[in-house]
């Protein structure tokens, strides 16, 4: 049953779930065929194999070990692209054995519709709309079966950052929103308070809230200190230095007082893994490491990808990337001259910035202007000392088509657009467990597809025959 404007309009209007934040609303949420379901699921599986196989090879990389079991591969420069711009403290608590196999409790590939199936244009491991996808499973839940149907998103949450703390029956999580963040924290409230009607101690804090007590962490409840068991941070790593409390996290860390998800291990965030899988120097690195499942998976999800690493190379020599005239470059400056049509890639900042999120260092050559390609080009290598950036084939989402109502109200008509997925995996040991998708649908003239007040952003429902299908244009 479609749910009516004003329903939504009210729903909305009574739980505010981001600051500031308006999209467009849909009478139904977005349809997914079993077998997509199923695709999402072997997704996350090969989205957590491919965490393990990139600490590995941070860590040997770093350690300077051999990546092979039978054959010499030695590779430090990856520990060094994957740590360059990071403070050290941050870098040796990422290497400590006590993280050696701690992996972000939720993975949120996202993932764009296009001709040849998803691609996966980046893994976030601190993402947004956990509690807003929560909140529109549930009021989507009458029109049918709701991936993630009803509380999962909630439920899922709750067991999977509590089991990480398995001798405590309820352990207190306290979910930490640093000001930088601060336009997520009304979902992230919802959520905390959803668990607390279930007789579940999650509360919302800033990190000023945070005080140490011993090698305790606590927080103020009443005029009393309230020991904090598991901290879910919700603010990215560059963000640290602007947290003065950010050093007491650390110590109750170690102290073994605090259990900290997503661990806080710089290398697990960075966009360049991405482009580390597609590097020619470790394809047998990835096919010792990986099942040829998982890595097929990957192959045909992950877009080409390459680090902009502006170091000189020997004479004669070129660079394995993208081409311009039909030739090789020998320096990233020469992507500058590419035809539009060469122009068909992507390039952005790895990780550990502010602009590392929300698209906001983004630039999509074939839709820049030739000075603006080049502007992008310029700073991507002038930050390369600091922060390196990756190039990653523009994979174009095709058109689809789903209802919506107009902005205004009335009644809703089916209108063409492009999705992104983002589909959410409770990280559980060796499992990823698919518990809700929340897909974004924008206007078809948009390039990069973004939570914004043009698009609809929806819950996922499982149907055996979907009536609105995509089409390539």
């Amino acid at each position: 049953m479609p749910l009516d404007h004003d329903v939504l309009q009210s729903a909305l209007a009574a739980t505010p779930l981001f600051e500031d934040k308006t999209w467009r609303l849909a009478p139904e949420a977005w349809p997914l065929t079993p077998a997509q379901v199923e695709e999402l699921r072997e997704i996350g599986a090969a989205c957590l194999d491919y965490h393990r196989a990139l600490e590995t090879l941070y860590l040997r990389s770093a350690a300077g070990k051999n990546l092979l079991r039978n054959k010499a591969l030695l590779a430090p420069w990856v520990a060094e692209y994957l740590d360059r711009g990071k403070p050290e403290a941050l870098v040796a608590h990422a290497r400590d054995p006590r993280n050696r196999g701690v992996f972000p409790a939720v993975l949120r590939p996202d993932l764009l519709l296009t001709e040849d199936g998803w691609a996966l244009t980046e893994l976030d491991s601190v993402p947004g709309g956990i509690g807003l996808t929560g909140f529109l499973n549930r009021l989507y839940s009458p029109t049918g079966d709701i991936l993630g149907a009803g509380e999962a998103m909630v439920k899922n949450f709750h067991d999977t950052v509590a089991g990480l703390r398995p001798e405590l029956r309820n352990p207190l999580i306290a979910i930490v929103v640093s000001d930088e963040a601060a336009t997520y924290r009304p979902e992230m409230g919802w959520l905390a308070e959803q668990l607390q009607r279930q007789g579940k101690r999650v509360f919302l804090l800033t990190p000023d809230e945070v005080f140490p007590l011993g090698s305790s962490l606590c927080f103020d409840v009443e005029g009393n200190p309230e020991k904090i068991d598991i901290i879910y941070r919700f603010f990215e790593l560059f963000d640290l230095e602007r947290i003065p409390t950010a050093h007491f996290f650390f110590e109750s860390w170690a102290a073994g007082e605090v259990v900290i998800t997503p661990p806080m291990r710089p290398f697990q965030e960075e966009k360049l893994g991405l482009a580390l899988f597609h590097h020619h120097l470790l394809q047998d690195y990835w096919a010792e490491t990986l099942g040829a499942k998982t890595r097929e998976r990957l192959k045909a999800l992950i877009p080409s990808s390459w680090v902009v690493d502006p170091a000189p190379l020997p004479p004669g020599a070129t660079l394995v990337g993208p081409k311009v005239g039909g030739r090789a470059l020998t320096d990233w400056r020469g992507l500058a001259e590419a035809s539009k049509k060469e122009r068909e890639l992507i390039l952005k900042i790895s990780g550990f910035h502010e602009t590392a999120w929300g698209a906001r260092s983004v630039a999509y050559g074939a839709d820049c202007s030739r000075d603006e390609w080049q502007g992008a080009l310029d700073l991507a290598i002038e930050d390369a000392p600091a922060n390196l950036h990756i190039l990653q084939s523009y994979r174009k989402p095709i058109r689809a088509s789903h209802h919506l109502y107009p902005k205004d109200g009335g009644s809703a008509a089916v209108e063409s657009g492009r999705l992104r997925l983002c589909p959410y995996y409770f990280v559980r040991g060796d499992k990823a467990l698919l518990s809700g998708a929340l897909a974004t649908f924008c206007p078809p003239d948009k390039k990069i597809i973004h939570g914004m007040q043009d698009a609809a952003l929806l819950p996922c429902v499982v149907r055996t025959a979907v009536t609105t299908p995509a089409v390539a244009i």
